[in-house]
Order: structure tokens, then sequence, then C-alpha cells
């Protein structure tokens, strides 16, 4: 069986891209050993930290939905300077996207039951392919759903943003706050902890932007009804109130952009 990446280069770096789904590709990914000669590693200069390049093979987590985010950006050749939603169900299932913000391209590149070391993992596949002009990023709820704790949350949101430094520089990133849940309120708390840490970075960088949809979504101190029938995910009220909580902020025309796109008419 062939072990030749379907993706073999990309404009933004190497990508792996094996194994893809059984109905694809009948390939296998193989490890290639690249490391230099001990001479070289002697001579060679120090070098920054490399973003690891990614891979999805058949056993991918999401495989099928990132294949098809990657089939339809080389049909559809990708356009700069979108405003990205991207991150979990709560993103993917956002069907209105494009009526709520009509002034903006949009692209969704939500995915699945996704947690925040998924987005970052899939970071080339998902984001820098659109060199977007701002992202709007929601995970971290399904993690902590899954058992992880608020600092490790709190780990992979600080780990996206260092990816994306190095590949789009500031361009702003707008992280919509953990949502309370009939589902999840047993993790309030837990969820409460992992936005505080992450509002907390965002005070500290002027390309993060907290958006803190948890007040408008309670109601007396509970979540509201607005939730479709597995108490989970939200109907089409909750989309609106997160609407009206984002509107205002990608509508102001003072607000940063990309720099690549600040030029652009």
């Amino acid at each position: 069986m062939s072990d030749t990446p379907i993706y073999p280069k990309r404009g933004f770096a190497m990508i792996a891209v094996a194994c893809l789904l059984g109905s694809v590709c009948g390939c296998e990914s193989v490890a290639q050993d690249t490391t230099p000669p001990a001479a070289e590693i002697v001579e060679a200069a120090p070098e920054e930290p490399a973003v690891a390049e990614p891979v999805l093979t058949r056993e991918s987590p999401f495989a099928s939905e990132v294949y098809t985010f990657l089939m339809r950006d080389e049909i559809l050749t990708p356009q700069p300077c979108v405003t990205l939603f991207t991150g979990s169900s709560s993103i993917r299932f956002w069907f209105t996207l494009e009526d709520d913000f009509p002034d903006l391209d949009v692209v969704n590149r939500g995915f699945g039951g996704s947690e925040m070391e998924h987005v970052v993992d899939y970071f080339d596949f998902l984001v820098t392919p659109h060199q977007p002009k701002e992202i709007v990023l929601y995970a971290g709820e399904n993690d902590i759903n899954a058992g992880e704790a608020p600092e490790e949350v709190f780990a992979d949101v600080t780990r996206f943003m260092e990816i994306k430094d190095t590949r789009l520089g500031k361009t702003p990133v707008y992280y919509i706050a953990v949502k309370p849940s009939k589902a999840r309120w047993d993790q309030y708390a837990e969820q409460t902890a992992a936005n505080a840490l992450i509002q907390d970075l965002a005070a500290s960088r002027s390309d993060l932007t907290y958006v803190d949809v948890v007040p408008t979504m309670l109601e007396d101190g509970v979540p509201k009804d607005i939730f479709v029938r597995d108490d989970l995910h939200m109907n089409a009220e909750g989309y609106r109130l997160w609407t009206l909580l984002l509107r205002p902020i990608l509508s102001d025309e003072a607000r940063p952009i990309s720099a690549a796109c600040s030029t652009k008419d």
C-alpha cells in the first residue's frame, strides 16, 4: 500500500495526511527518520521551537469531519481575511451563522464533540489556510466533561494562542466562555474556574478577548430554557443571545484585525 501523503505540501507548512478514510485511501502513515548526523547536531545554530505539523490518519479523532474540511478547501480555494469560527459542536451547530453576521465573510470550522486539544492539533487544517482577519473560538466544555482540570483547559488555550502567534501573528482571537447548560450543571464550578483563568489570560494579551456569555444564559442562578432536547446544545434563542453579544464586537470598525487584512479595502 502507498505511504505517499495525500497533501504533501501547502502554502503554510509540510502537512502529512495519510490513511484518512478507508473509502478514500488505503495508505498507512509511516514515520520518517529526519534526524541529522551527529556532526550537524553539534554545528546547528539554535532555532525557535517548531510547531508540530498536523497528521491525519483514519484513526485520528474526527477524521471524517476534518477530511471534509480539507476537501472543501481543496475544491473551493479559501479566501483570506474571513472571520473564522472554530471549536466544538456549539460552533458546528451554529446553522444561522451567515444570517446572524450578514456583514462578515464567515467560515464555520466547528467539528464534533471536540476538545480544545483537538482544535490545537488541527490548527493548520482548520485555521491557517484561511488566513483569517479574526478568529472566534469555542472549546473547553467537552474537556471538563471528560475529566480535565480547568488548568488543563487553560494550558490548551495558551497553546492555541502560541500556535496562532507563529502562524498568524497578532490576528485577534475572541474566546467564547465555557457555557453553562442544564445537562452539565454539575460541572459549573469547574467551568467557572476555567473561564476565570482564560479571562486572566485575555487581560494580559491585546490579541485575546474573553466574551462572557455566562450571565446572559442564566436566570435566577440557573440555566435558561434555551436548549434542545438534550439539554446541552442551544436552540435558536441560545444562539440569538450569543449573537447579541458578539455582533457589536465584530461590527466595530475600530476593532483590531490581522495586519495582513488591515490594508485591504
